[in-house]
């Protein structure tokens, strides 16, 4: 008896620990970026420039979920997303899958400290928040319309296994366990939610299995916010070390985050600089599930992130 196929587009963190997720689920999995570079044991590689209506269609074809974990560099993205989505959308419609889509915060805009639920209302002031908002709109209208059904799964700042470019990734972890200096963004004395990689994926999953998730926003398994001071002082322990970290409380160039990154990002920065508390019991309620608790997740970066750097050590 063949399988359902289940087909991931794009294989940053969150599409390969995705594809990873689906494969342990018993799916059969196609991973699809522009150079079908998957190399997962086990899951079908697949080279398409999602932003082509017909080589998406290609992509997905004979899918029964499709998961959208398509991203762009924050300079492209008002230009470009819109195009992807109108892309991927057509191609689910054609292929008659189930649609999910990995979302952001960025709808909400600042909520003055606010707990997010899938109830707040949609403020974004910032260009990119505001362009996401108008995607989301169009996503729940597409499935209100019975064209694709479809459901958007929002998670808060990924970290992780494979997760480097993030406020809590390559500018922490290695520097944690190399004994240097950590960059942090805003005030870090504020509760701020975190999203790990494998809840992600795992929520992701779950909205694909699930035809009655279809039709709404949900809150991926998230921990419970703490603040970013206290996150430090756990991965501190967990490596052994003191770590020292240089904060930015202006979006300013600092290392990699260069020029033209901060310029992009600056409409952003006001996450870092009041609460930002996401809850996930929706989720949680629905499905029976809860997130891995901080410290475990933490501690399964820092070994994996102790993994990776041992060969450039050595």
């Amino acid at each position: 008896m063949s399988r359902e196929l289940h087909v991931v587009l794009g294989t940053g963190p969150a599409g390969i620990t995705l594809a990873e997720e689906l494969q342990r689920r018993g799916h059969a999995v196609r991973a699809v970026d522009r150079r079908g570079s998957t190399q997962l044991a086990g899951v079908e590689p697949h080279a398409a420039d999602v932003r082509d209506p017909a080589a998406a269609a290609d992509a997905v074809a004979g899918a029964a979920v499709v998961y959208h974990c398509v991203n762009v560099p924050y300079e492209q993205q008002i230009e470009v997303m819109p195009r992807i989505q109108e892309s991927v959308l057509a191609a689910a419609e054609t292929a008659g899958a189930r649609l999910v889509v990995t979302d952001t915060l960025y709808p909400y805009g600042p909520t003055g400290g606010e707990v997010m639920t899938e109830a707040t209302p949609w403020r974004a002031v910032a260009a990119k928040g505001r362009m996401r908002a108008d995607l989301d709109r169009r996503y729940l209208d597409a499935h209100a319309s019975g064209r694709v059904q479809v459901s958007l799964g929002r998670a808060a700042d990924f970290f992780g296994p494979r997760v480097f470019t993030s406020s809590l990734g390559a500018m922490v972890f290695p520097a944690a366990l190399m004994g240097e200096t950590a960059l942090a963004l805003g005030d870090i004395d504020l509760p701020h939610s975190y999203s790990y990689i494998r809840d992600v994926a795992a929520g992701l999953a779950l909205l694909g299995e699930r035809p009655d998730a279809a039709g709404r926003v949900w809150h991926l398994p998230t921990a419970p916010a703490v603040s970013t001071r206290r996150v430090h002082e756990l991965i501190a322990g967990l490596t052994g070390r003191p770590l020292a970290v240089d904060v930015l409380p202006e979006p300013r160039p600092w290392g990699p985050l260069d020029d033209t990154f901060m310029a992009e990002y600056e409409e952003l920065f006001y996450q870092y600089l009041e609460p930002q508390i996401m809850d996930s019991s929706a989720f949680e309620q629905a499905f029976g599930v809860r997130p891995t608790p901080l410290a475990d997740a933490l501690a399964e970066t820092v070994d994996w992130y102790a993994a990776a750097l041992r060969p450039a050590a050595g």
